[in-house]
C-alpha cells in the first residue's frame, strides 16, 4: 500500500466544494485530523462526494476518528456510487484486501475500471496490477502496460515504476532496458522506494545504464533507508563484495 501520506494528497487533491470543505482539508493538511473530522461529518451527511470519500479515508486509517473499516468502506461506497473517482479507487482497494468488507477482487477491478476510466491514475495503476497478475480478471499484459502507461504519464510514481518492469522483462511491451531505466529513475526521483531498488539492481549489472557500482549503492541506500527489504539485501551484497564502496 501506498504511505498514508501520499494517499492523502491524492484524495484530497480534487476539485471540491467551497467553504467548509476548504477549512477541513486545511485543518487534514495540518494534521488537525479531529477538526478535519468534525468537519467532514456534516458535509457528508449532506451527500458531498468528496467529503465523504475524505471521511472515508480517515475512518480506513484512525484519524481523527476510531479506525474502522466497515465506515470506511460505508463512505467510500456512497461517494464511489455518485462516480467520485478517488472514492471508487480507494473502495477498490478495500475489496481487494478484504478491509471493512469480504474480499472481491472481481469487484475491485469493478471499481478500478471506473476511476480508471475517468482518468484517475492511481485507478488506472491498480487496474494495471490486476490485469498484469490476472486478478479478478483474466490475466493481460498487453492491457496491463496500457494502463501503467496512462498513469505513468501523469507523473504517478508507482505506475512508472511498475512499466518500467514491464519493459525490462518485455512483458506486455518489448523489452527495452533503456526504457525501463528511464521509467525507474522518473519514479525514483520520486522517492518511490520499489523504483529506487530496480534503478540500482539496472546500474548494479549494467542493464539499460552503464554498470556503475557508485550509482548501484546510491540508490539501493535510498530504498533501504525507507526499510526496503530488497534493497537492504542488496546494499549488503554490494558491502559483502565491495562493489561501489570499500570491501
Amino acid at each position: 500500500m501506498k504511505p498514508i501520506l501520499v494517499l492523502a494528497i491524492l484524495l484530497l487533491g480534487q476539485p471540491v466544494v467551497a467553504g467548509p470543505f476548504d477549512d477541513a482539508e486545511v485543518a487534514f493538511r495540518r494534521q488537525d485530523y479531529d477538526t478535519a473530522a468534525r468537519l467532514f461529518h456534516p458535509l457528508a451527511a449532506e451527500g458531498i462526494a468528496p467529503a465523504q470519500s475524505s471521511l472515508g479515508f480517515m475512518y480506513a486509517y484512525g484519524l481523527g476518528v476510531p479506525k474502522d473499516e466497515v465506515q470506511a468502506v460505508k463512505w467510500y461506497r456512497l461517494a464511489a456510487d455518485q462516480g467520485y473517482a478517488p472514492a471508487q479507487s480507494r473502495l477498490g482497494d478495500m475489496l481487494e484486501d478484504g478491509r471493512g468488507v469480504p474480499k472481491d477482487e472481481v469487484q475491485a477491478v469493478k471499481w478500478y475500471r471506473l476511476a480508471a476510466d475517468q482518468g484517475y491514475a492511481p485507478a488506472q495503476s491498480r487496474l494495471g496490477d490486476m490485469l498484469e497478475d490476472g486478478r479478478g480478471v483474466p490475466k493481460d499484459e498487453v492491457q496491463a502496460a496500457k494502463w501503467y502507461r496512462l498513469a505513468a504519464d501523469q507523473g504517478y510514481a508507482p505506475a512508472q515504476s511498475s512499466l518500467g518492469f514491464m519493459y525490462a522483462y518485455g512483458l506486455g511491451v518489448p523489452k527495452d532496458e533503456v526504457q525501463a531505466a528511464k521509467w525507474y529513475r522518473l519514479a525514483a526521483d520520486q522517492g518511490y522506494a520499489p523504483a529506487q531498488f530496480r534503478l540500482g539492481f539496472m546500474y548494479a549489472y549494467g542493464r539499460g545504464v552503464p554498470k556503475d557500482g557508485v550509482q548501484a549503492v546510491k540508490w539501493y541506500r535510498l530504498a533501504a533507508d525507507q526499510g526496503y527489504a530488497a534493497a537492504q539485501s542488496g546494499l549488503g551484497f554490494m558491502y559483502a563484495y565491495g562493489r561501489g564502496v570499500p570491501k
